[in-house]
């Protein structure tokens, strides 16, 4: 659970640093808000958790 926080609040600041810099505009961004939110209600998230899960614990082993 800590990860997933700490990956939404990592990708948020991102995405805002993207917007005030002038390389996203608004409306892609929504757009790529709207589709993360049903991608994560699909099938594939689970798929999506498990690899996120595995490349966090690959990268803590180091």
């Amino acid at each position: 659970m800590a990860v997933s926080i700490s990956a939404v609040v990592l990708f948020g600041i991102v995405v805002f640093v993207l917007i005030r810099g002038g390389w996203v505009r608004i409306l892609p961004a929504l757009a790529c808000a709207g589709f993360g939110f049903f991608l994560a209600s699909s099938g594939a998230a689970p798929l999506i958790t498990d690899a996120i899960g595995t490349v966090t614990a690959l990268i803590s082993s180091i």
